[in-house]
């Protein structure tokens, strides 16, 4: 006769692992001095595979763009959400990264039985959750939320490039590069900026010293 306790565990993870539509979901932008941070989720059709799905970092730009489109035309269904640049001074990058996934699920046309997401903290979401450590890698449709989440930050960056060509936005999207600081001191921050961000702060500071060091 099987212990009570191995009962408890068989019927949690029956609950767990229920039928139904799954979403993956990651994240681009959290490191980046300048920009929104971007979330996507994706729910993959079984019928339509997609080849060549992984870790968005691991792909060039422009295989990356291919299989953009690629999920975009196959996936049941796909949603893209941001949290801005103030969303993310207000409530701190972490707290941002959670609102942008957030939404990224709940703009989902299909509504999933479960969501799988790439890390190890969760988003508050009215579905059950499962955060998987290099998720990005491993589960095709975190892959995918991956790539459209990626594809689509550093299309916005390089869409600030053109406003603000003097920063290089179109080479390092934001990061802390040794060409980003050196724009950064010469020219000060722009409102894409992120304030709270150490060296963006140290910046402020030294264009107005009177002012002191920013938050």
């Amino acid at each position: 006769m099987r212990s009570k306790k191995f009962l408890r565990a068989e019927q949690a993870h029956l609950a767990w692992d229920v039928p139904g539509l799954v979403a993956g979901v990651d994240e681009a932008g959290r490191g980046p001095l300048a920009g929104p941070v971007v979330a996507a989720a994706v729910i993959l059709d079984d019928r339509s595979p997609i080849k060549g799905l992984a870790d968005s970092k691991q792909l060039s730009a422009l295989r990356r763009e291919r299989l953009y489109d690629e999920i975009r035309a196959k996936a049941l269904c796909c949603s893209i959400a941001q949290a801005s640049v103030e969303e993310i001074d207000q409530l701190n990058i972490l707290q941002a990264t959670m609102l942008a996934m957030r939404r990224a699920v709940q703009g989902l046309r299909l509504k999933p039985t479960k969501v799988l997401v790439d890390g190890n903290r969760l988003p508050a979401l009215d579905v059950l959750a499962e955060a998987i450590v290099s998720g990005d890698a491993l589960v095709p449709c975190i892959s995918a939320a991956s790539i459209l989440a990626k594809v689509t930050r550093d299309r916005l960056l390089c869409e600030l490039h053109l406003q603000h060509p003097e920063y290089g936005f179109d080479r390092h999207k934001g990061y802390g590069t040794a060409e980003h600081m050196r724009a950064l001191q010469e020219h000060g921050a722009l409102p894409m900026h992120r304030r709270s961000f150490a060296p963006v702060a140290r910046a402020l500071a030294r264009m107005n010293p009177e002012n002191g060091p920013s938050a």
